[in-house]
């Protein structure tokens, strides 16, 4: 099995900084976080905060991005809504037609 998110991001940002030569602390003054939260990043912390994670990254010069991919809970989810079995919110229950 593959390494967790927190575990890939923390390997990343920690080679990052080191290819960037910087300590720990010089990175959370640039990037304006405690360096107790770069800290945390490093260790893959799973109780970290999402704009405090994008000034680092950014600080960095890396970038969060959130993919489509296609997990089985995706493809049921698909497939509901392709056969109208999903509605948005306050959309009304088709499904109980009253025709006269």
């Amino acid at each position: 099995m593959g390494k967790s998110f927190p575990d890939q991001l923390a390997a990343e940002v920690r080679a990052r900084r080191a290819s960037l030569r910087l300590g720990q602390r010089e990175l959370a003054e640039l990037a304006g976080v405690s360096e107790r939260f770069v800290r945390f990043v490093e260790q893959g912390k799973r109780t970290v905060q999402l704009d405090s994670l994008l000034a680092l990254l950014d600080t960095l010069g890396l970038e969060l991005r959130v993919q489509t991919r296609t997990s089985a809970a995706a493809r049921a989810l698909a497939g509901q809504q392709a056969h109208g079995e999903l509605r948005a919110p306050g959309e009304p229950d088709q499904s109980t037609d009253a025709r006269p």
